[in-house]
């Protein structure tokens, strides 16, 4: 517990832990639905950090093969469970929208950050040009699995028809399969797509035990998991209120939240002239959303009668393959600046108007 609170004091982000009892007292003091989001939102920050952090403490006591599958599994926890919360209610369409939203945010904003960062403090940046080059393919991979059925399912049947069902369901299984064989070749070769690298540095990994290691990973995920009940409640009142669409809100926030904490490792090691590493963290996690995270949702989603299909809209699956093929072409030099990085987030910036606009 010492060691604990001794982690707490070393990071200030920590302080959004009190947004938790914030957020319950509002829904049972009826504050207000725009409190309860606003309070269990900032919760969500550091209860994902939180996560993360457990998971690197048991991932560097264990093997590399054990670490990789550890990182691999949970690096996406405080989302999924959000996801799942919006799909026992019935929104499908705000988690489809923060699948999406996901993605671009670690290759777009994520990494536009980490480049201009990192190009403003060292000027031109490497980073493997091979390992690049195997995560744009696989990527690419990625995204077509989430195009083929968007496009096809037109041509088979009814969105509620079984066909529809089907193709959604064979193509969540050949995903996972494929996110399987990604991860196996990962804990067999160095330096390869989803490889186990420690999000933090071994000198800033929590000097915790395994016992306390586990106890603050299940009472994070526990956090996460009331925070996101409370969250999700309050996400149509907020709709109303401030006349934004559900669609923005999972497509930009929800997915901020849920990773704003891994999103700033990423930008910090790039600050630190480890590129490799910031680029890493950025496409592994959509490859994990990509991959995992929606395949598994789909499953899932049997679960509460709520069928989710990956079956996106037209400007989803424009704004995926513009990201990957600009992420593509950026990368593909081994070599990043700071203008590249501006022009990562023009894209971003330039999606985000579009989304806010759209009712």
């Amino acid at each position: 517990m010492k060691r604990f609170l001794e982690f707490l004091r070393n990071d200030p982000l920590l302080i959004l832990l009190v947004g938790l009892p914030l957020a319950v007292l509002a829904e049972f003091g009826h504050w207000g639905a725009v409190w309860v989001f606003a309070f269990s939102s900032l919760s969500v920050i550091p209860l994902a950090k939180l996560i993360g952090a457990g998971t690197e403490v048991l991932a560097a006591r264990t093997s590399p093969r054990i670490g990789g599958l550890l990182n691999a599994t949970l690096g996406n926890a405080a989302e999924l469970i959000i996801t799942i919360v919006a799909i026992r209610e019935g929104l499908l369409e705000l988690v489809k929208a923060s699948i999406t939203g996901s993605i671009l945010g670690n290759l777009l904003l994520v990494m536009g950050l980490s480049m201009v960062v990192g190009g403003v403090r060292h000027g031109v940046q490497k980073f493997d040009r091979r390992q690049a080059s195997r995560n744009a393919i696989l990527l690419v991979l990625a995204v077509l699995a989430l195009v083929i059925p968007s496009l096809l399912s037109g041509y088979i049947g009814t969105p509620a028809s079984f066909r529809v069902e089907a193709l959604s369901l064979g193509v969540a299984f050949v995903m996972i399969v494929l996110y399987g064989l990604a991860l196996l070749y990962s804990l067999k070769a160095e330096g390869a797509p989803l490889a186990h690298t420690p999000v933090a540095e071994p000198a800033h990994i929590p000097r915790w035990s395994t016992r306390s290691a586990f106890i603050v990973l299940g009472l994070a995920t526990l956090g996460v998991v009331v925070a996101s009940e409370l969250l999700v409640g309050a996400v149509e009142p907020v709709v109303s209120a401030f006349g934004v669409s559900e669609f923005f809100l999972g497509i930009i926030l929800i997915p901020l939240i849920g990773n704003v904490a891994e999103h700033l490792v990423a930008v910090q090691v790039a600050a630190r002239d480890q590129m490799d590493l910031s680029v890493e963290i950025a496409v592994s996690s959509s490859l994990q959303i990509a991959l995992f995270v929606a395949p598994v949702l789909v499953f899932i989603s049997l679960i509460f009668g709520h069928p989710l299909q990956l079956i996106f809209i037209d400007i989803e699956l424009l704004a995926l393959i513009a990201g990957v093929l600009i992420t593509a072409f950026v990368s593909e030099d081994g070599e990043s600046n700071w203008l590249e990085g501006a022009e990562l987030l023009t894209i971003y910036v330039i999606l985000a108007l579009a989304f806010f606009l759209i009712r």
